[in-house]
């Protein structure tokens, strides 16, 4: 856990990148409490320490499936997994969890230092619980991502790759048909941190919080953005951007990290 003295900053964004329709402005002055919060996501050695203490299933287990990024699937399993008709790049794979993020087969035994997917905001919860902290609050989140930094849009400033170095895990090349590279996570210290210490605040796995996306919709939020966003379809990448899922989806590039009270 990092420790954070709290204090004024900055929320939102107006910028023309952010989404008016994701409630990221307007901007407006928040004061957060002194807290701390985790310098990494939750990573999956570390979920399985949980996992075998407790015999805890997640939703993704009860439920028999879980959505999987179609470009991460052998071509036997993303035939035999229907497609999620809005965003076809997801497909709902039988088997998939936690510990097998591609379905049967799968492990992530190689990717003890990853984050944990395929979490739901449930499953998040129920972690902190037992870890004996909580999630963070999207004010506390946003505070944390900058780094100290006032109404940049990444962690680090206001240039996505400076140098033309890749500061964060995001798509590579244009989403969804052409990558590059291999898609998905990282090591959750792939990256440098931020200047208060706290590694990919954006990109890699969106991140669960502790709050709901408005008054009239209680979704539960996700911060940071993930390894699909790229600015070709989805530019969640930053500090500001926001989004929100039903408290039992799970999903291949959604984890969460914790946080605790302090003041």
């Amino acid at each position: 856990m990092v420790g954070l003295a709290g204090g004024a900053f900055r929320m939102g964004s107006e910028e023309p990148a952010a989404y008016a329709a994701d409630r990221e402005g307007p901007v407006r002055p928040v004061w957060v409490a002194p807290f701390a919060i985790a310098a990494t996501t939750v990573t999956n050695a570390e979920f399985a320490v949980f996992v075998a203490a407790t015999g805890y299933r997640t939703d993704a287990e009860r439920h028999g499936d879980s959505l999987v990024f179609a470009g991460r699937l052998t071509e036997r399993t993303r035939a035999g997994s229907p497609r999620v008709a809005d965003a076809p790049w997801w497909c709902r794979v039988a088997g998939a969890h936690w510990f097998s993020p591609e379905g049967p087969g799968a492990s992530v035994a190689d990717r003890a230092d990853h984050p944990v997917t395929h979490v739901s905001h449930r499953d998040a919860q129920a972690y902190a619980s037992w870890a004996g902290c909580r999630l963070p609050t999207e004010p506390e989140w946003e505070f944390a991502a900058r780094g100290g930094l006032e109404q940049q849009p990444f962690p680090w400033g206001s240039v996505r790759e400076p140098g033309g170095v890749p500061r964060m895990n995001t798509f590579p090349g244009r989403f969804p048909d052409a990558p590059s590279a291999p898609v998905g996570t990282t090591r959750v210290t792939a990256f440098p941190p931020n200047a208060f210490g706290l590694h990919q605040m954006t990109g890699n796995v969106w991140e669960w919080s502790a709050d709901a996306f408005s008054p009239a919709d209680q979704r539960p939020v996700m911060r940071g953005g993930s390894y699909l966003c790229h600015d070709s379809y989805c530019r969640r990448y930053r500090t500001s951007a926001r989004t929100a899922a039903t408290a039992d989806t799970s999903l291949g590039h959604t984890g969460f990290r914790l946080a605790v009270d302090t003041g």
